[in-house]
């Protein structure tokens, strides 16, 4: 699944190339996503102008037009979408279920929302999108400075929930997915099955830390291509290579060269080392 790196590789590569831009056409192939595409789609975006593009979370937000009839476009990825610009005359494949044709016939004039297993989202907001129901309750963001150790210790008091599990949670904080919250607990030697409300202050501090940092170098690298994940650009991510216990289980720990070994929590693969992280 895409998660924030990858959102966030996608975000930068479409949006230099979207603000300013008049939408000249709007096409649904398939309307039937996780939730449906509006029906009046097309009547919303066309002739309209495209403004400033954003992310909160996982979620892409695209404004269009200005002022009273200023609205947004949200987009999410799903479990293997992706959203490219491509040359008008690209012929749509199976599974490109929607165009933004733009007025100007340039090499990316076509903004194209592909996804092979329709668990993606094209929705249309009215008013301040950060109150729709999917962005309202959301956490901060791992890379703000909302996020700190303090904030994860307070929020982590008598809670007996998994680290891992409490750090996933989208209400406590955006985008840490399963792929990363490996990767940083490893980083910060905790182990994933400790209880959240039993971790101190200081290694919090360690924690937040790691997330930020295993996250800005996804973001770098382009974020991490393990199926079908490709960039703005179409261009897969690079993470995949620095990746030190997501999807080595078994392998040698390079820290201490014992075993990795793997749990599944909540339906999620977990590796990590039974030495360096406690």
């Amino acid at each position: 699944m895409p998660e924030l790196p990858e959102v966030e590789t996608t975000l930068r590569g479409i949006a230099p190339h979207l603000k300013g831009q008049r939408i000249a056409d709007t096409i649904v192939r398939q309307p039937s996503l996780r939730w449906p595409v509006p029906g009046d789609l097309s009547e919303r975006l066309n002739g309209q102008l495209i403004g400033e593009c954003t992310r909160r979370g996982k979620y892409l937000l695209l404004e269009v037009g200005k002022q009273k009839d200023r609205g947004h476009l949200l987009m999410h990825l799903g479990m293997s979408g992706s959203l490219r610009l491509v040359p008008h005359d690209t012929l749509p494949a199976k599974h490109d279920h929607l165009d933004i044709v733009f007025k100007k016939r340039q090499s990316g004039s076509v903004l194209r929302f592909t996804d092979p297993r329709r668990f993606g989202a094209v929705l249309w907001v009215d008013g301040e999108p950060g109150e729709h129901k999917l962005l309202k309750s959301l956490g901060p963001e791992p890379l703000g400075e909302d996020f700190t150790a303090a904030y994860l210790y307070q929020r982590s008091r008598q809670r007996k929930v998994p680290i891992k599990s409490f750090v996933m949670d989208s209400h406590v904080v955006v985008g840490v997915g399963n792929i990363y919250a490996n990767e940083a607990l490893f980083k910060s030697g905790i182990h994933p099955l400790r209880e959240a409300g039993r971790i101190s202050l200081a290694r919090y501090e360690v924690l937040c830390e790691a997330i930020k940092t295993v996250l800005a170098d996804a973001i770098e690298q382009g974020g991490t291509t393990l199926r079908d994940f490709v960039g703005g650009d179409g261009k897969p991510g690079y993470f995949k290579q620095e990746l030190t216990v997501y999807g080595r289980s078994g392998e040698d720990c390079m820290r201490c060269g014992s075993s990795l070994r793997e749990v599944r929590l909540a339906q999620r693969s977990t590796v990590y080392c039974t030495r360096c992280q406690r």
